[in-house]
């Protein structure tokens, strides 16, 4: 029953997504309907201007969104925070229902955004702080494939409902992600953090095979209030310690009595910009020799994982697809067409769903960056040379999509979830979050530029060398952590560095606290 308790939070967390994509994609086939001079929807038709930022802003709002997840979800924890992330998303539909004119619709779509993009911040906190190590991977990459999944249930409502059942249907959706929400248990992790331990005992026994007295829960909830508590340091001092400081010092380092400090607790923000920015070792800040540079590592290397997958041209060949797509097969349907793109995504998402516990993160993100590659010096060839059946090129641009989303598309999100230590999971997962937004805002305006001034074929190669970028520094950077418990994986991303000048900054801290030095 565990495990099922498990994949049930690890829906509810990430069930947010497929309202995001549903929110994203509903422009595809509703602009058409704002824009008509005809139109019996709005008051007025939409200009241009107007139907461009339909389209863009929750994007916009995902930013805001990303930004105040971590604020609201440590406040009111991981369950009922999730919650009211949803509220801003059924706001929206209902704005939209009964709205007229173009300015509450653009104001609804920036409110959608702001829960939408909240959701690629909690649910990763929230899966990291209650699963297995061993289903760990599948549950965090659900956050992909569910997008896919919201995203080809919009195209669907598209193709076969009316614009307003499509409205009720969005906000059944959002009742559901409710009702998940309300059944299942607060994160261990939180609990402690709030100093609940009665009841972080019993909802860590509710996620595993076992009651608040068995061995492995007590052991386990040992292990979590470890990774909570400041690294202890034992210190000898000398009482009558007051001679010359170069005298002090042998003195403290050979008497018998023992001191135990505790460092002062620094915040998040303090402890992630401070391993990042090398005090750790330079001594810079004092107070950061405490932790660990593995969360260092851990930021640069999924930050570098999701900068190059964004860069792989995903959002351009999104943009593009419908073009193609007619020219390939115009006898099809563009609904048609969309529901096949969205399928291939979620059938690629599936599938490190299926095997990311089981074939490991480094191989699924090296094979899908290699195979990329390929696909999109492929798709460039053809569209430059035109030597194949337009129908050839659609085909390419499905297999891309396909190779993209089972691994170098979702194994960042599941390193996200995973990687890094709970002090700083909440602010690690904002700041890349919100680089990801950032970045796909920047491709998605570049690319017309791209494409005037090297074709879309030469923008295609520019894809094809990011990938291969990517598949060699994966190779590089990226630590296999399938199966590995949080401690483990601090220890695989842990530096090697100079033992005895790790001993001397922790000594030097300690005597610091001690004797209170200026």
């Amino acid at each position: 029953m565990g495990k099922l308790q498990q994949f049930l939070t690890g829906l509810a967390a990430c069930f947010g997504a497929i309202l995001m994509g549903s929110l994203n994609v509903w422009p595809s086939y509703t602009l058409e309907l704002y824009t008509d001079n005809t139109t019996t929807l709005l008051t007025a038709p939409m200009s241009e201007f107007e139907s461009s930022l339909v389209g863009s802003l929750p994007s916009l709002g995902a930013m805001l969104g990303t930004g105040i997840t971590g604020v609201i979800i440590d406040f009111f924890g991981r369950k009922r925070g999730a919650m009211l992330l949803i509220l801003p998303i059924i706001l929206c539909w209902i704005i939209i229902e009964f709205s007229s004119s173009s300015i509450p619709i653009l104001i609804a779509r920036f409110m959608g955004g702001v829960g939408g993009g909240a959701n690629l911040v909690y649910a990763p906190i929230y899966i990291s702080e209650m699963a297995e190590p061993s289903i760990r991977g599948s549950l965090a990459s659900g956050t992909v494939s569910l997008y896919c999944l919201g995203a080809l249930l919009s195209y669907l409502s598209g193709w076969f409902l009316s614009y307003g059942m499509i409205i009720w249907v969005n906000l059944s959706l959002c009742i559901a992600a409710l009702v998940l929400l309300s059944i299942v248990v607060e994160s261990p992790m939180f609990l402690l953090r709030q100093k609940n331990e009665q009841e972080a005992l019993k909802a860590l026994a509710h996620y595993r095979t076992g009651s608040t007295g068995s061995k492995s829960v007590l052991e386990e909830l040992s292990l979590m209030k470890q990774q909570l508590l400041p690294p202890v340091e034992l210190v000898s001092v000398n009482a009558d310690a007051e001679a010359n400081e170069e005298a002090t010092e042998k003195e403290k380092l050979n008497t018998d009595e023992v001191v135990v400090v505790v460092p002062p607790k620094s915040s998040s923000l303090k402890l992630l910009l401070c391993a990042c920015g090398g005090c750790v070792r330079t001594g810079a800040n004092r107070r950061a020799a405490f932790t660990s540079n593995a969360s260092c590592r851990a930021f640069l290397v999924v930050g570098t994982a999701l900068t190059l997958q964004v860069m792989m041209g995903m959002i351009a060949v999104q943009v593009y697809a419908g073009t193609l797509f007619k020219q390939a097969a115009p006898d099809l349907s563009a609904h048609f067409c969309s529901a096949l793109f969205a399928l291939v995504l979620l059938a690629g998402g599936t599938v490190t769903g299926i095997v990311a516990d089981k074939a490991g993160r480094r191989v699924l993100v090296i094979s899908s960056s290699a195979l990329v590659a390929l696909c999109m010096g492929a798709l460039g060839f053809l569209m430059q040379s035109g030597v194949a059946p337009a129908w050839v090129s659609a085909v390419v641009i499905l297999v891309y999509c396909f190779c993209f989303n089972f691994g170098a598309g979702s194994v960042p999100y599941v390193l996200l979830a995973e990687v890094f230590t709970s002090e700083v999971q909440g602010i690690a997962s904002m700041i890349l979050v919100e680089w990801v937004w950032l970045l796909n805002f920047v491709l998605i305006a570049v690319f017309p530029f791209m494409k005037s001034l090297m074709g879309v074929h030469g923008a295609f190669y520019v894809f094809a060398c990011v990938a291969v970028a990517n598949t060699i520094l994966s190779y590089i950077n990226i630590p296999e952590t399938k199966g590995l418990s949080n401690k483990q994986i601090q220890e695989v991303l842990h530096p090697k560095v100079d033992k005895q000048n790790s001993i001397d900054a922790s000594l030097s801290v300690c005597q610091k606290a001690v004797f209170q030095e200026p």
